[in-house]
């Protein structure tokens, strides 16, 4: 009896044995099973990082213009000067509503990719620089925009701004970066006028205020931006 006993502890003892060996088998399967799992997880989210990163670095160059402080106007070409001392953009304007600064390739700019909402131009005098990306909707519009230097003798400024109050499709506002004191712009198209009494001042409006050059004759003037 004592030997089955003895023989009866011995295979409890083996079985024990056993599971126990099977268990740290188990144990180290788990923690290698892991490791290589902490690894891929580990290397999936470094390489999802960089992806991120790349994508916002690449929406952000595509948004960026040429000096890196605006978006892209869009645009494509140059000015050609005819023989009335009218400058007609050749090339591209593009017409994308953006909510972003756009960085223009001419200034005042006359045409290109703009603000959503439209300056009001209807006989507007904004005694403040505007911002460009509203006042280049207005242009969409088939509106004149008068812009002048701190160069511009007070009695052409005042004269011009008489003509533009009663010029629906019209408005005015002051412009420091641009290459002469006084400027007329409309979409595709400029002109620097020497005063108020300038011929090529009537000559301008009667052209361009809801002209051919408009790509959206007949929108409104009002109901914009103020400022």
């Amino acid at each position: 009896m004592g030997s089955a006993k003895n023989n009866s502890a011995a295979a409890r003892k083996a079985r024990v044995d056993e599971m126990r060996r099977a268990e740290r088998s188990r144990e180290r399967r788990n923690r290698v099973l892991t490791v290589a799992a902490s690894v891929v997880v580990v290397a999936g989210l470094v390489v999802g990082g960089v992806v991120l990163v790349n994508s916002q670095s690449g929406k952000k160059d595509s948004a960026a213009g040429s000096d890196g402080k605006g978006g892209s106007s869009g645009d494509s070409g140059h000015f050609t000067t005819g023989s009335d001392g009218v400058r007609t953009w050749s090339g591209k304007l593009s017409r994308t509503h953006v909510t972003t600064k756009v960085s223009y390739p001419m200034h005042p700019p006359v045409g290109g990719n703009h603000n959503p909402v439209w300056l009001n131009c209807n006989g507007d005098v904004y005694p403040k620089p505007v911002q460009d990306e509203n006042a280049v909707h207005a242009l969409e519009h088939g509106a004149v925009w008068v812009t002048y230097t701190a160069k511009a003798p007070k009695a052409d400024v005042d004269a011009l701004a008489a003509k533009v109050k009663k010029t629906p499709y019209s408005l005015m506002s002051p412009y420091e970066n641009q290459a002469a004191p006084l400027i007329l712009s409309a979409w595709g198209h400029q002109v620097s006028v020497k005063s108020a009494s300038d011929p090529e001042v009537d000559k301008f409006f009667a052209t361009y205020v809801q002209g051919k050059q408009t790509p959206e004759p007949g929108a409104s003037c009002t109901g914009g931006m103020m400022k």
